[in-house]
């Protein structure tokens, strides 16, 4: 197959999320597949600067916005260790920026022209480089365009009748949501502004645009493409979805087994594998435990945290059950990452007041990331909602087990065979778990047969690839 994934970011050029993992990874694992697969990203400021060699093509386009016609360029590059073909759209007024979406916290005022703008050029771009495509990949609002104008506008032009597309919604709380006359930038027909098709609630939404026209809808785990038919993770959205839910499909993002690998980790300060993770891990929990100021002590369980403190993620709840067990529980807590300055606040107390039993570490360190998923033997992901979550599938390969609430990916990779869940969003829920949870790490062999199941699991892009080119087949067939 040829697959264009069309994209508002992908890693090395450009990230601020976990698409951009994504889209920096499938390509690759598609192409190992044996697929014809060509990436294309918004020619940002921060591309220019991420290590990879950049090429003008000298081909120059010119299409409509709203009233004004914009003219662009096309450069090539290709992603990191392999021959993956990059193109990125050059327009510096749009493009050439310090961020990719908002400054000082506050979204472009013109983030619907610069993403109109960077949809129409993509097809553009099919004509120009005389690309053979048969399925274009558009990820998130960005891109959500590009199914509209497909449908709509390229439909009957030669070359692209039998062009499908499939639409990926990585979070569905970021939809690209504009006043009314932003619809006058598409260019397309008032006859659209409706209420089944891409107005919502007076405003223009993207997201729901690329829902409505693409050929097929995918999210990034199965139980989250469940979750978002309902009012309570719809976003809104969950009408039109519920409408599709013949065409929506989730599949988990994989993780990457190279960087993340406890066997060849260079972070760590021991390695190991699922032979030998007792001693690997008791090397690596002992390092940590002197790193962050912590008795080094085998016999307690070491209760690790890695992401945004921020209420989505549960760190509310965590520092709940911190503030009961702390006074009266042997456990130790590490907590790295920033966020909200009232949990910096509380935490930062906390570990002040039981400098023994918790370490907290304002910042985000990739290393010591990597030595936390290697020394702890609990991970908490108490997320109230989590489309996919990487961080468990880091712990389950570390074999670190993870204890997380049972939402989106985190249901469909955390089992009582590998981890812990929960279901309510209450401190005493997870208090509960992970009470549960020390008692099993009480008795050995219990605690290692989790690990054990945890280890032997497939994390890798490979199996997600897989999956993916079943979907695009599918895809295909249907369109055709």
């Amino acid at each position: 197959m040829n697959i264009l994934i069309a994209a508002s970011e992908a890693v090395p050029f450009a990230k601020t999320g976990g698409l951009a993992d994504v889209c920096g990874a499938l390509p690759l694992e598609l192409a190992r597949l044996g697929h014809q697969t060509t990436l294309i990203l918004p020619a940002y400021r921060a591309a220019h600067y991420c290590g990879q060699p950049i090429h003008p093509l000298g081909i120059h386009f010119i299409v409509p916005v709203g009233s004004k016609m914009v003219t662009g360029h096309l450069l090539q590059s290709s992603l990191p260790g392999s021959d993956a073909t990059v193109y990125l759209v050059q327009q510096d007024q749009y493009f050439d920026r310090d961020q990719l979406y908002s400054t000082d916290g506050k979204d472009y005022v013109d983030n619907c022209e610069r993403f109109v703008f960077f949809s129409r050029a993509v097809l553009e771009a099919i004509r120009l480089l005389d690309l053979p495509v048969d399925l274009i990949h558009a990820n998130d609002w960005q891109t959500a365009l590009v199914p509209a104008y497909l449908q709509i506008e390229y439909r009957k032009v030669p070359r692209y009748e039998q062009i499908a597309s499939l639409f990926t919604i990585h979070n569905m709380s970021y939809q690209g949501q504009f006043w009314h006359w932003d619809m006058l930038l598409t260019g397309l027909d008032w006859k659209y502004f409706n209420w089944q098709q891409m107005e919502f609630h007076g405003k223009l939404n993207l997201l729901k645009t690329g829902i409505v026209f693409a050929d097929r809808i995918s999210t990034v785990s199965p139980r989250y493409a469940l979750e978002i038919q309902s009012t309570a993770m719809g976003c809104g959205l969950e009408g039109v979805l519920y409408q599709r839910r013949d065409s929506l499909s989730g599949i988990l993002n994989g993780i990457d087994t190279q960087q993340w690998n406890p066997a060849t980790d260079p972070n760590l300060p021991a390695h190991y594998d699922a032979s030998s993770f007792a001693e690997g891990k008791a090397a690596c929990k002992a390092a940590l435990q002197r790193e962050l100021g912590l008795p080094e002590r085998p016999d307690v369980p070491l209760l690790g945290f890695v992401g945004r403190l921020i209420e989505q993620k549960g760190i509310d709840l965590i520092a709940e059950a911190m503030r009961h067990w702390l006074p009266t529980d042997d456990a130790q807590w590490v907590i790295l990452g920033t966020g909200e300055p009232e949990y910096h606040r509380l935490l930062q107390a906390l570990a002040q007041q039981f400098p023994d039993k918790a370490a907290v570490r304002l910042e985000f360190s990739d290393p010591l990331a990597h030595r936390i998923e290697a020394g702890a033997d609990l991970f908490l992901m108490p997320s109230r909602f989590e489309p996919c979550g990487l961080n468990q599938m880091y712990s389950l390969r570390y074999g670190t087990v993870p204890l997380v609430r049972a939402t989106g990916g985190l249901a469909d990779t955390v089992t009582p065979e590998n981890g812990f869940r929960f279901e309510e969003c209450s401190a005493l829920a997870l208090s509960e778990t992970l009470r549960q949870a020390c008692d099993t790490y009480g008795q050995p062999e219990a605690w290692s047969q989790l690990v054990r199941a945890g280890m032997a699991q497939d994390w890798s892009w490979t199996r997600s690839a897989q999956e993916y080119v079943a979907l695009y087949e599918q895809t295909i067939e249907r369109r055709g």
